[in-house]
């Protein structure tokens, strides 16, 4: 007969139930499929940036249209569907109940799916949004929330359900996770359409940058980084046999890090436009990051005490060590670039791009890796088909990060360094911007083959898991029992014990923790407009300008140029006056960029006559000998679309660009006779044959605005 005891930890009854398993089988298939995917997207960025035109039977499929590809690949496909394998596998476990909605759970898994299908065919067509890490359109943005909120719900309501009322550590993270992405993509994806897969973004100049930033930087920490700590959580302990080395610290590490990490956005904006009381906050809190990520990484690595002979023959436990100490590292690393003086060196640098590929491969890779390693014997009742192609795996993902990341290092600071040299006269030593991309085009090939290494290392495991599955049989719906225990509020133990028996409490202190950073960094500056200085002499984009920028933001030049120039002497000396807030009022979105793969644009305009960006566009080598930039002779081919132009001008009216009321009625007449005056231009210059329909026009026309309103003012107002 069943027994009934009323205190802390007692047996109400014991219950019968199943673990569902064949969702955990679905999102660890997608994992290593969109993995395999994402990494070879990554290879073919990286020979682009030593071979532009290696893909000459598609040149549309430039860098510039990749590269937010492999990103989204790598980070919602592969590490997304990672997150989803962990929360379901581990939730049912922790929560001792099968997920609440069958149902749900499936609708999940084949949303996200045709969330990435949609990004894998909408990006490389050019339709995106520019933001980085937030590229996709309005429509497939909807979709995510709808999906996320469908994910959100039956996790929810599984917690709710749960026969173990205490709430173990790695459910803290995870409700942390499903919370703050979904508040970081709401208010990020605040736009407005101009037509199905076109919009502008609601923010504009300083305002978009810092909501950018605000979610990029908190999409690396709410979605690369608390899903992965409950992931450590609880699969290290289960791997290495060993309870958490530390209760008391996790608590600490968690609370901490959710309301230090919301804070650290604008660290990606140091010596930019922005207000320097962001700047400076986001300095601040970037550097207290180190404990509470540290701490972390502590108690992760002192849950394998008395376990480190296993840890020598068990590829689980080394690909968990090898993610755990790439996350003490990065987050060490982190919080260094964070601060002015060091973030001078390593921003818009390759150094970033090494930092950033650090935490993904190793940290998120590594522990995606062991999790999988783990899982797939266990739910197909079987041993893992063989330790050795394991191994295997593990050394080919260690050599390829070694081989990727250090030359990017070795990179960086050498473009810091060619950049910032001056000759005794006063004058750069590399005034050729194209010198510095063309000494570390080594670097760029030692990063093509440290990704291939990689990629090997993931084709090796997905095949040791396919055949782990061939070797056993799935047990999709795990039976099993468990007692439903009852903890008395009156029982002793840790006051923490209060909150995880209660997971709604426990959800609204988490977003209160993390909306006090938000809030404070987000008002002032991104909705009390009055905050951001205006400039008399900046005016709206003329029709066709705005038609050029477009297709600027559809080629995704952003990805490689900048366009912002910062107050320091050898930026002002190589490309003007550096860059004001007032100037980018009407950026909707903001296109400061993040990465200088090519020189800064910011006040390229009438730097070169209209002759020299035509024959540029159309092949870079024949204006810059040398250049690594990709062509665009479709450019010179396509008509201008102007059936959303009308369109364009009424959205931006409504977004708070001043365009007259009627205006868009004359904006393709305008547009022609702007197109006409550039191609006339051209022809005299000797060009034949120019068409003033054609895309390149409003490219140009585009080009030549940039950064030229700040030279309408005298100049003592310009200084």
């Amino acid at each position: 007969m069943a027994t009934t005891i009323r205190s802390e930890g007692a047996i109400e009854g014991a219950e019968k139930f199943s673990y569902d398993n064949g969702i955990v089988r679905l999102f660890a298939i997608a994992t290593a499929v969109w993995g395999i995917v994402g990494m070879l997207v990554g290879i073919l960025v990286a020979i682009h940036l030593f071979a532009p035109n290696y893909l000459g039977f598609v040149p549309e499929l430039s860098y510039g249209r990749l590269r937010p590809l492999h990103t989204n690949a790598v980070i919602f496909a592969f590490a997304g569907n990672a997150i989803f394998v962990g929360v379901y596998y581990s939730l049912q476990r922790l929560c001792k109940t099968r997920m609440f909605s069958d149902v749900l759970s499936k609708i999940h898994f084949w949303g996200w799916q045709l969330i990435i299908v949609s990004a894998a065919l909408t990006l490389p067509l050019g339709f995106t949004s520019s933001k980085e890490y937030a590229e996709l359109e309005w429509p497939i943005d909807i979709a995510i929330a709808v999906v996320w909120i469908i994910f959100g719900w039956n996790m929810l309501a599984t917690i709710a359900r749960r026969r173990e009322k205490h709430m173990y550590v790695a459910i803290w993270f995870y409700i942390a996770t499903f919370l703050t992405v979904a508040l970081l993509h709401v208010v990020n994806s605040f736009e407005l359409p101009v037509s199905l897969l076109k919009s502008y973004s609601a923010y504009a100049g300083v305002q978009d940058a810092l909501v950018q930033w605000w979610y990029g930087h908190n999409a690396v920490a709410f979605f690369l980084t608390t899903p992965f700590l409950g992931i450590m959580y609880y699969f290290i302990p289960k791997a290495a046999e060993r309870p958490v080395y530390s209760y008391r610290l996790s608590i600490i590490h968690f609370w901490a890090l959710i309301f230090i990490y919301i804070w650290a956005g604008p660290h990606h904006l140091l010596y930019t436009a922005l207000p320097d009381w962001a700047q400076s906050l986001g300095t601040v809190f970037s550097v207290m990051l180190i404990a509470p990520s540290w701490g972390g990484m502590i108690n992760g690595l002192l849950t394998l005490r008395g376990a480190w002979d296993k840890v020598r023959t068990d590829p689980v436990l080394k690909f968990f060590v090898v993610g755990i100490t790439a996350y003490g590292m990065a987050t060490f690393e982190g919080p260094m670039l964070s601060i002015k003086s060091v973030n001078a060196i390593t921003h818009y640098t390759d150094y970033i791009v090494g930092h950033v590929h650090l935490g993904a491969l190793a940290w998120n890779g590594g522990l995606t890796f062991g999790m999988l390693y783990y899982i797939f014997p266990r739910i197909y009742r079987t041993s893992l088909y063989s330790l050795r192609l394991a191994n295997v795996h593990f050394w080919l993902a260690t050599l390829g990060i070694l081989f990727y990341v250090i030359p990017m290092y070795w990179g960086g600071i050498t473009q810091w360094a060619m950049w910032k040299e001056f000759l005794p006269d006063g004058s750069l030593q590399y005034p050729n911007f194209l010198q510095t991309v063309t000494q570390i085009v080594p670097m760029y090939q030692m990063r093509a083959i440290g990704g291939t290494i990689f990629f090997l290392g993931m084709l090796v495991g997905a095949a040791n898991l396919y055949l782990t599955a061939r070797k056993g049989s799935l047990l999709r719906d795990e039976e099993t029992s468990s007692p439903r225990r009852i903890e008395s509020e009156k029982a002793g133990g840790h006051w923490h014990r209060f909150l995880e028996g209660r997971p709604l409490r426990f959800s609204i202190y988490t977003i209160i923790a993390v909306l006090i950073g938000g809030v404070v960094e987000y008002v002032p500056t991104a909705l009390v407009s009055s905050n951001v200085p205006t400039i008399s002499t900046v005016t709206p984009y003329t029709p066709l300008e705005l038609e050029g920028r477009d297709i600027y933001i559809r080629e995704g030049c952003n990805t490689c140029h900048s366009q912002m120039v910062r107050p320091f002497r050898h930026e002002t000396v190589r490309y003007g006056q550096y860059s004001h807030a007032g100037e980018f009022v009407y950026d909707h979105p903001f296109l400061w960029g993040s990465k200088r793969t090519g020189p800064d644009l910011h006040r390229v305009g009438r730097k070169y006559p209209d002759a020299w960006h035509f024959k540029h566009m159309m092949d870079p080598t024949s204006t810059s000998p040398g250049s690594l930039m990709p062509a665009y002779p479709w450019m010179h081919e396509r008509k201008l679309d102007v059936s959303h132009t009308e369109g364009k001008i009424i959205t931006l009216r409504k977004l708070g660009v001043p365009y007259p009321e009627g205006f868009e009625s004359k904006a393709v007449d305008e547009l022609r006779q702007q197109a006409r005056s550039i191609a006339e231009g051209l022809s005299s210059s000797g060009i034949q044959g120019v068409d003033d329909s054609k895309e390149i026009i409003a490219v140009i026309a585009y080009l030549q605005r940039l950064g030229t309103d700040i030279k309408k003012l005298p100049t003592a107002q310009a200084e």
